[in-house]
This record gives structure tokens, C-alpha cells and sequence, in this order.
């Protein structure tokens, strides 16, 4: 149990990790152990406030919305186990900065406005693949558009 509680706190010192996530890891580490231990150790963790699945999202939140979209941070947080109240709760965080993060993502990948439905069509599919909701993206491509003179119908494409 103290390897496991050792294992736990390197894992927790490299940076924070949802409840599901860590007792995953702890579970590959240590496979001959009884889940139950892993449990009471993570439990303790809680108790300590070493681990919250609370501060693990906001921080998680806070990190990748620089990057990516709400809708791919949520998915990812639901990947790690973090329940929905704390997932909405951190998203909170990044929905007003959502179309600055996505302008910035965009012009660091093209840098101009689309020349042709094509183009467009990538510059889209990019942010979108990226998490950033088509309202969004529609906003941030549309003002490239409206920029460098490109408005065809966005339903062309």
C-alpha cells in the first residue's frame, strides 16, 4: 500500500489527475493489487485535498483553451473521468474567450483569408477539428472573408 501511495503521489507531483485517470495508471503500475486498495489510497488523496477532480478540469480548462475548443475540452474531461457539473462549470472559464482563442489558432495555421471555397473548406474542417463550434468558426472565417474582400454563400461549400 505504500508503493501504491508513493506510486500515486510522483504521479499527482507532475501535474494533477482526475480520479479515474490516476487509479488507471496506478492499476496498469501495479496490476497484482486489489482495485479496493487503490481506492482507499485515492480516497485519502481526496480527503487531503492532494487530489480534486475539480481543480484537475480547471486546470486542464485553463491550459488547453488556449489551443482548443470547448467542445474537444469537454470531450477530453469525459475521456478522464470528470463528471458533467465540474466539465460545465470549468468550460465557464474559456466561453468568453473562446472566439479570440480560435482568431489566434487560425492565424498562426494560415495567416490569409481563404482564396477559394477549397481553401475555406480546409481552414473550416482545421477548426473544427480543433473543438471550436461552428458558430465560431463561421465568425472567424467570415471575417478573414470580409477582410480580403472573399463573402460567397457559406452554404456553397
Amino acid at each position: 500500500m505504500v508503493s501504491i501511495r508513493n506510486k500515486a503521489l510522483q504521479y499527482l507531483g507532475r501535474r494533477d489527475h482526475s480520479r479515474q485517470e490516476l487509479a488507471q495508471k496506478l492499476a496498469l503500475a501495479y496490476p497484482d493489487v486489489n482495485p479496493e486498495e487503490i481506492n482507499a489510497v485515492l480516497d485519502d488523496f481526496i480527503e487531503r485535498g492532494w487530489q480534486s477532480d475539480e481543480r484537475f478540469a480547471e486546470q486542464w480548462v485553463y491550459f488547453r483553451s488556449q489551443r482548443y475548443g470547448q467542445q474537444r475540452l469537454r470531450h477530453e474531461l469525459q475521456e478522464k473521468g470528470v463528471n458533467a457539473e465540474l466539465i460545465a462549470s470549468a468550460l465557464l472559464q474559456a466561453i468568453d474567450n473562446e472566439i479570440d482563442t480560435a482568431r489566434q489558432v487560425w492565424q498562426k495555421k494560415f495567416k490569409a483569408a481563404p482564396i477559394d471555397h477549397q481553401a475555406r473548406g480546409k481552414q473550416l474542417r482545421y477548426l473544427a477539428s480543433r473543438g471550436f463550434s461552428l458558430n465560431v468558426i463561421y465568425q472567424v472565417v467570415g471575417e478573414a472573408d470580409e477582410f480580403d474582400g472573399y463573402n460567397d454563400d457559406i452554404d456553397s461549400i
